[in-house]
């Protein structure tokens, strides 16, 4: 029974379930971009490439019949706007902190009567070192 208390106590923190709906959304965001490179850019970046070779999809593009160029570039193209997409998030993530921390208000000044009780203080320090 302990395991499972623990397994429990362990899941249910915050970073774990903040990290799994971390993956979730990735997941999701990675059949976004997919299709986007997929469907959208690599047809418009490739098409002379592919025109050229008289193919019609970016799968066929192979060299020596084996290799499969077309996939790699797909794939490449696909990690380019995923860590352009992350860089995009961190950086306005940083520019939100950013803003928060600068908008933060200084601490009100102390009181007079604290501001006064503080100059006596030091006076009488000042006055007898040896007293106080």
């Amino acid at each position: 029974m302990a395991f499972f208390a623990d397994f429990k106590k362990f899941a249910m923190r915050g970073n774990v379930i903040d990290l799994a709906v971390g993956v979730i959304i990735g997941a999701a965001f990675q059949k976004i971009v997919s299709s986007l490179t997929d469907d959208i850019i690599t047809p418009a970046i490739l098409k002379p490439v592919l025109d050229a070779a008289h193919l019609n999809k970016l799968e066929d593009l192979k060299i020596f019949g084996q290799l499969k160029v077309g996939v790699f570039l797909s794939a490449t193209l696909n990690f380019f706007i995923v860590a352009l997409a992350l860089y995009l998030i961190i950086k306005l993530v940083h520019r939100e902190k950013k803003k928060e921390e600068t908008g933060q208000a200084p601490p009100p000044p102390p009181p007079a009567d604290v501001v006064l009780l503080t100059e006596i203080r030091d006076l009488l320090k000042t006055q007898n070192p040896k007293q106080l």
